[in-house]
């Protein structure tokens, strides 16, 4: 991203921020509430217009472009709030993401043509795939609003991974979770990164998470960037210090 603002009315929610993510990357992106890390997240996935200021991706400029066909070009996302269809099977969930990369038309699949009986069966093994990745294999038909909130953000990775993406950005995906939710969540991201060669954007309040997680760290204040770089090198950054990390640096 290059000098990327966003206005609200009078709001600048994010100043001028540049920064670009490596292929293969767990990249962190922290800061105190309000300081527009979500605000950037919904940019990089189109949700959000910006002021000014541009977006590229693998060489793309994607600055305004829609939410489907940033989707399309391989960057998918989670939410802060989880956004789960409840009353469908955690399969289901899975299957509808994936629909995506699908070819086969709404035609094809009522007349139950052989092309579209054989792309729903590919389908659906991906998505067990998945389930088996994030580790809800053993509930595929369960509803999603029975699982605990710990496996409902697992699903909504597995969901994300439906789309076949190459950049993946995890909202909060540790909010919720307790001590042992996130050392499991910490050893599947990292097993996600490894085995689909992802590159992975998040942002997470566990700043012991992300310290232990990212290879590097941009940190946002006001909308600003006020540091960027290696784990080590961020925490002991004053202006982080002072704005965001204080006694859990």
């Amino acid at each position: 991203m290059e000098t990327l603002t966003c206005r609200f009315g009078g709001v600048v929610a994010v100043s001028a921020v540049s920064f670009a993510v490596g292929q293969g990357e767990v990249f962190g992106l922290i800061g105190p509430n309000g300081a527009g890390k979500t605000t950037l997240f919904n940019l990089v996935t189109g949700l959000t217009t910006p002021t000014a200021g541009r977006l590229r991706y693998q060489g793309h400029d994607i600055t305004g472009l829609p939410p489907h066909r940033i989707a399309a070009l391989g960057i998918a996302r989670t939410f802060q709030n989880v956004r789960l269809f409840g009353e469908l099977s955690a399969l289901d969930n899975v299957m509808i993401a994936r629909h995506v990369r699908t070819h086969s038309g709404l035609m094809s699949g009522v007349l139950g043509l052989p092309s579209a009986r054989a792309e729903e069966h590919v389908t659906r093994q991906r998505a067990m795939d998945l389930l088996d990745l994030v580790g809800l294999a053993d509930r595929p038909d369960e509803q999603a609003r029975n699982f605990s909130y710990g496996d409902q953000r697992r699903l909504e990775i597995a969901r994300a991974l439906a789309l076949e993406p190459q950049l993946l950005l995890l909202d909060e995906p540790a909010a919720g979770m307790n001590t042992g939710e996130k050392r499991a969540l910490s050893e599947l991201i990292r097993g996600v990164r490894t085995r689909l060669e992802l590159t992975i954007l998040l942002i997470e309040h566990h700043v012991p998470l992300v310290m232990d997680l990212c290879d590097r760290i941009a940190v946002l204040n006001f909308g600003q960037l006020i540091a960027l770089g290696p784990p080590a090198a961020v925490r002991k950054n004053p202006a982080v210090i002072e704005a965001y990390l204080g006694d859990e640096a």
